[in-house]
């Protein structure tokens, strides 16, 4: 079974793995594993991983510094040996992790639609940095509503260690919105990349699923009193 080893830059943290079990074809099975600790490439990426490839908008790296695209380069370790299948192919995915052990039935854009944002927030793009602690908190395919709890639980924390540090802190939450629409951008400009895999959908499909749910949790910040309010009514007793 292809196995797939790929650098995803945290240290010290437990070891993820996406076991997808087909249920026709060859390979039967592919073991995707992400490995914390740095590991070397086994061959050059693809050109599409070039940073000047359908660079996304909004990126600040330079090309002249950095040829290759953070995101992109940990991306094509794990869908090359994907690359004949496509994004309807029907799955069991069972995913390890920390102390659990997760099995889905689904497909395989679902299952890149979670690992992509795991991929993205620990591939070292400077717009997907902050949300790190959410793959360090890693919990495959979660709805918007669940999402929207962890990203600004998450957020909240990271201003509470800004201000014990003497920054300035955003905890009326300003900032959280335009994180998002960064987020946005750097899918949209993934899913222009992968399009140059022109022998397979489940690349741009799973960033399509991704930016999804991006979009929805996106949508419930409008409305982030009314979506959080029902959970803590103990907290507004006197």
């Amino acid at each position: 079974m292809p196995v797939v080893a790929v650098e995803v830059g945290m240290h010290n943290a437990p070891q993820v793995s996406y076991l997808l079990q087909f249920d026709s074809g060859q390979p039967a099975s592919c073991l995707i594993e992400l490995a914390m600790a740095a590991s070397p490439e086994d061959a050059p990426p693809p050109d599409w991983a070039r940073l000047e490839y359908q660079q996304c908008r909004n990126c600040p790296l330079r090309p002249a510094e950095q040829p290759w695209c953070p995101f992109a380069r940990a991306l094509a370790r794990v869908l090359a040996p994907l690359e004949q299948r496509n994004s309807y192919d029907e799955l069991t995915v069972t995913i390890r992790w920390r102390s659990r052990v997760i099995q889905q039935r689904t497909t395989l854009q679902r299952v890149l639609g979670s690992l992509i944002g795991l991929l993205g927030a620990t591939s070292g793009c400077p717009h997907t940095r902050p949300f790190l602690p959410l793959a360090y908190f890693h919990q495959p395919f979660s709805e918007a509503d669940e999402t929207l709890f962890r990203v600004v639980g998450a957020y909240l924390i990271g201003q509470m260690l800004r201000a014990q540090q003497g920054l300035s802190a955003d905890f009326a939450l300003h900032e959280l919105p335009g994180l998002y629409a960064q987020l946005r951008q750097v899918n949209l400009g993934m899913a222009n990349r992968l399009r140059a895999l022109a022998d397979s959908d489940h690349g741009v499909n799973g960033v399509i699923v991704l930016d999804v749910l991006a979009a929805e949790t996106q949508d419930l910040f409008a409305e982030l009193e009314r979506n959080l309010l029902p959970y803590y009514a103990a907290y507004l007793e006197e």
